[in-house]
């Protein structure tokens, strides 16, 4: 009678068992890698004055609350971080509104010369940021949005569509059209077909471009830098750069500060954190 043996384990079963512990040890190093600057801020940020920076530790030995109210009175702090909320908030409206119509376009419409201009779209993502500031700069001296935060906003918006645009068509695309041709014979038109079938149901894609939108106009440093030129109508990272100083820095101000920046954009991820991480998987599968 023949013995029974073990049945065969599967092929590669035991190599990705060895493998498993290679692999959480590297996500391990990489995330204390990114977490440890953000905890070292945070605990700096209670520290005293005279005893920041006397070493990397992850304790506090004098604890105070003092920094944060000495960087949200300095320099007008207070007034830098409601611009950076307006100009980041009008931004991310503008640039969903804007890039769910041009997306939609792209996806359902047929019109000449649709492709090329889609990929225009896309050819400006590879210009670096950096060679458009000077063309920016005389494109808001001419329209008077010099030392604006319109001006802010309106350039703002113009560097995210090209991504948020190519992100949405492809969601856009992947609905199925005989929902749009349901929502057709019960009269809808296209603008509502948009708004109550294609952007519901885009939810993910829409939350991921809201966060990388918020983000990025969040934390925008060299623009906001070179158009703004009066102290009412800075930046929270303009705001930030001023407390570091040629000869003396407010260390106890400047992490409570970042500390202060961070919180809006971690915020805005955990508040559409379902949403993003859907957004993100989708966006890769396709």
């Amino acid at each position: 009678m023949a013995r029974r043996g073990r049945p065969a384990a599967a092929p590669g079963l035991f190599g990705i068992k060895r493998r498993r512990p290679l692999r959480l040890t590297v996500a391990l190093l990489f995330a204390a890698v990114s977490v440890f600057p953000l905890l070292f801020m945070v605990l700096q940020s209670f520290e005293p004055p005279s005893d920041i920076l006397s070493g990397p530790s992850l304790t506090v030995s004098h604890p105070t609350l003092s920094n944060y109210p000495a960087a949200w009175t300095a320099n007008s702090f207070g007034q830098y971080f409601v611009n950076s909320i307006y100009v980041s908030v009008a931004t991310v409206a503008i640039t969903v509104a804007f890039a769910s119509l041009a997306a939609f376009a792209f996806a359902r419409f047929r019109f000449r010369f649709r492709e090329v201009i889609f990929y225009i779209f896309l050819g400006s993502l590879a210009v670096p940021s950096v060679e458009l500031i000077m063309p920016q700069y005389l494109l808001m001296s001419r329209l008077h949005l010099i030392d604006s935060l319109q001006g802010l906003v309106l350039i703002y918006v113009s560097a995210n569509l090209p991504f948020s645009i190519f992100l949405l068509r492809g969601f856009f695309e992947a609905i199925p059209r005989e929902l749009e041709e349901a929502f057709r014979i019960d009269g809808a038109g296209t603008l509502r077909i948009l708004t109550r079938l294609i952007m519901p149901l885009s939810a993910p894609a829409l939350a991921t471009v809201a966060v990388f939108t918020f983000n990025a106009a969040w934390d925008e440093f060299v623009i906001a830098l070179t158009l703004i030129n009066s102290p009412p109508h800075r930046t929270l990272p303009i705001g930030l750069a001023l407390f570091i100083g040629a000869h003396n820095t407010a260390w106890g101000a400047l992490f409570a500060g970042s500390v202060i920046a961070t919180v809006p954009s971690i915020l805005v991820y955990v508040l559409a954190q379902r949403w993003f991480q859907a957004g993100l998987s989708l966006g890769g599968l396709r």
